[in-house]
This record gives structure tokens, sequence and C-alpha cells, in this order.
């Protein structure tokens, strides 16, 4: 316990100074076997200067209250703050956690180790969520986060994706309907293409993609990507 440090700083200075002072040994294990002798006969009979007590009759006492040591290591916890997301979710090195649905475009505290993810109000630091880590591209998504209404920020989304293009429109509309909120940040990334790309090209590929039957945002990128630079050009 921090409150205890001094006393045990203290305690490693006086054994220094006590029994090994002018001591030389030829191995950690002599050191140790000599140290276990001087504790036994001297430290542990030791009447304590503040308690006025012998030490080993008060860790007898004290011994009965000790608790075994946890089975599993001491996790170290990482901190940081995110934004929940327009989809409702807050990124954690590549992976998404979903919010409660008030705290959308608000700032969370976020505390995660190796085995879980908690989402804290900033202001009170109350929990508002824990979930299980999930590799990277996973969601965590509770059933109650099942949203029974197309937020507002959504259907203004998809709006924009209409005014872009018919068939961006279509696109986004396809990937909404297949993925709900999680799709949120899908339909943001073909808007971002259409400012690279251009209007007209995205248009093409998302046509593409709507004639194949594929309503993945990775099939658009990678249509454009691979596309003769010159061809995008006569598209811009």
């Amino acid at each position: 316990m921090i409150v205890e440090k001094g006393k045990v700083e203290s305690g490693i200075g006086h054994t220094q100074r006590t029994p090994l002072k002018g001591l030389r040994f030829e191995s950690l294990e002599e050191a140790q076997a000599y140290l276990d002798r001087w504790e036994a006969h001297w430290a542990d009979t030791r009447i304590h200067g503040t308690t006025k007590r012998q030490a080993a009759a008060m860790f007898a006492e004290e011994k009965t209250a000790h608790l075994p040591l946890r089975i599993e290591p001491f996790r170290y916890c990482q901190y940081g703050q995110r934004t929940v997301h327009l989809d409702g979710c807050v990124e954690v090195e590549a992976a998404y956690y979903r919010a409660p649905p008030r705290w959308i475009g608000r700032l969370v505290n976020v505390q995660w180790d190796e085995l879980y993810v908690r989402l804290l109000d900033p202001r009170t630091g109350q929990l508002l969520r824990e979930d299980v880590r999930q590799k990277r591209g996973g969601h965590r998504i509770q059933k109650e986060d099942h949203l029974k209404r197309t937020p507002l920020g959504t259907l203004q989304l998809l709006a924009r994706a209409e005014r872009a293009g018919t068939h961006i429109g279509a696109f986004c509309q396809a990937i909404h309907h297949d993925q709900g909120e999680l799709g949120v940040r899908r339909m943001l990334g073909v808007l971002a293409l259409a400012k690279k790309f251009g209007l007209a090209t995205v248009e093409e590929a998302c046509a593409a993609a709507l004639e194949l039957g594929v309503h993945e945002y990775p099939f658009v990128r990678r249509y454009l990507e691979r596309r003769p630079h010159g061809h995008l050009l006569q598209h811009e």
C-alpha cells in the first residue's frame, strides 16, 4: 500500500545497515541464508520501537487476516478519450464498441486492458459499458442497442448520398439495409471516395457494385484504385 511505502523503504535501509554492513558473500544464496538466520534470531524477536511489542508476535496475530494472492496476474490498463461516432461506437485499437445511444457525438473516457474495454462518464466516472475485447475490425453491440428507429444523423447521411448520385444513394441505402448503424462509417467512406476520385467515377463504381449485388465499401474502393489513372481523369 502507498501509505506503507515509507516504512518499507526504512526497513530496507535498516537491513542494509544492521545485518549486512561490512559483510561479503560468495553468492546470493549464501547471503539469503545469512539473512534468514538473522531474521529468525534477531529481527523477529526484537521489540518494535513504536508498538513496544515483539515483531514475531504481532505478525502471528495479523497472519490470520492475510489473503492469498490472486491466481490471475495483475492487469495493466490503458486510458484515453473517444468521441462517440455517428454509428454509436467508439474505436479502441481498431475494434469498435457501442456506447449508450444518448452519447452519440459526445466525449467518453475509455479504459482498456487485454480482456475488457470500459466506457466511463468523463464527468462522474460512472461506468457506462463494459465489453469483452474484440479482434481488430470487430464490433461489440449489446442486444438492447439495436435501434428501433433510424437516427436523424443517419437519415441526413443517406440524403447526402442521394444528392451525390443515384447509384451512390442506392449503394449507401443497401449498406444501411444490410448493416444498420454499423454501415455508417462505410457510407461516410463512400462519400469520401467521391471527393478523391470524383462523383461521376464513384457513381460508376457504385453502379457496378449494385449490378453484382456486392454491398461492401472495400469493393468500391478497390474498383476505383485499380482503374487506370487516365480513365479516372476522363471522368473528373
